[in-house]
């Protein structure tokens, strides 16, 4: 008898959360300006003068971020610096672009990837 198939686990409702976290316009201008600031990242007081958002909005966002795993979040001293979890965005990203691009090709994958256009 042929060994029994191992059930590979649903992922979708992680990514859907994921997605979720990023839904918010706040969430995703933090995500933005970390990417942008990557690898250094961003303390949060720079985030909140960019931002220019309350302090206990701008928390209540990170947090959210950082429980989704798409921030990473260290102590320096005084101060917290979060950096964009780019693993995680990775992931998130390969799983949209296999939907999309190859198992069905409902998007060309050259529309998607275009390195140095414009």
């Amino acid at each position: 008898m042929p060994p029994k198939k191992q059930a590979v686990p649903d992922v979708t409702p992680r990514y859907a959360d994921m997605f979720a976290a990023l839904g918010a316009e706040p969430r995703l201008r933090i995500v933005r300006l970390l990417l942008a600031a990557h690898p250094e990242g961003m303390v949060v007081g720079e985030l909140q003068a960019e931002l220019e958002i309350a302090a206990s909005t701008l928390s209540h966002h990170l947090d959210k971020l950082k429980n989704e795993g798409l921030v990473t979040v260290t102590r320096e001293s005084n101060f917290l610096r979060y950096r964009a979890n780019t693993e995680s965005l990775r992931e998130l990203l390969t799983f949209l672009y296999a939907e999309c691009c190859t198992r069905n090709q409902a998007v060309e994958a050259e529309q998607v990837v275009r390195i140095g256009a414009k």
